[in-house]
């Protein structure tokens, strides 16, 4: 995780690995990804407090940023119009504390400022880094979105107290109940399936392309923010981004 997360943030997973990239823009992605990130990363570690975006990457690298955002109708992770002008993309772990607080405290007041009134998509990417329990709860969220039970899910789980009682199976099904899924045996055979690896695998390949390490990271129309910053942060990167796509 970022210097706004846990000392552990080096305790990625075997399989979860940097890819080796050769193309010109992709390989400039990566390292003002990396930059930018910790450019925005708070001071201090454990904190969460800076109020800074990255500078804005150049046009190049810009534009490939922003087409991360995948603006796929049926996206079942995601939140918001798929013709939004402003795409935020959130690279989280559901053991990551930070990404809790990011869930609890400064995701519900941009739902409802700028989701809302159509301006803001937010497009979840699952990036475990904390080990098998990480996956599974990424693989679970994954599983209930496709009974349209991803933002219950996602709630209960980043619910003040709940990573602390993990992240195993029977804890899971106990989620999804929470979440109001309403077939627990399709969620626990979509959980365990190949489609839920391989989106967990897309997600996690796109992220660790552009240099995300840390959770939680985000891009706001292709402008990097690090960690579990103050809400102004984030209000302030998406005015900025508003404002360019508009033509």
């Amino acid at each position: 995780m970022s210097s706004s997360s846990s000392k552990n943030s080096r305790k990625t997973t075997s399989a979860a690995k940097p890819l080796l990239i050769s193309a010109g823009v992709a390989l400039a992605a990566v390292t003002l990804g990396i930059v930018s990130w910790q450019a925005t990363a708070p001071a201090e570690q454990g904190s969460a407090a800076s109020s800074s975006p990255a500078a804005a990457p150049r046009d190049d690298t810009s534009a490939a940023l922003r087409a991360l955002a995948r603006r796929e109708a049926g996206d079942k992770l995601a939140l918001g119009r798929a013709d939004a002008p402003v795409v935020l993309i959130e690279y989280s772990d559901f053991k990551c504390g930070y990404c809790g607080k990011f869930a609890r405290d400064t995701e519900p007041e941009l739902v409802k400022k700028y989701v809302d009134n159509g301006t803001l998509r937010i497009e979840w990417r699952n990036f475990p880094i904390f080990g098998a329990e990480s996956e599974a709860a990424a693989r679970a969220a994954w599983a209930a979105g496709q009974q349209d039970r991803f933002a219950a899910f996602h709630s209960a789980a980043y619910a003040d107290g709940s990573k602390e009682k993990g992240f195993a199976e029977p804890r899971l099904l106990e989620l999804a109940r929470e979440a109001g899924v309403p077939d627990l045996d399709r969620f626990k055979a979509d959980m365990a399936g190949e489609q839920a690896a391989a989106a967990l695998k897309k997600d996690q390949e796109e992220g660790y392309r552009i240099g995300v390490t840390s959770t939680p990271s985000f891009l706001v129309n292709g402008r990097p923010i690090a960690g579990a910053q103050p809400l102004a942060a984030f209000t302030a990167a998406i005015a900025q981004a508003e404002a360019a796509a508009k033509p």
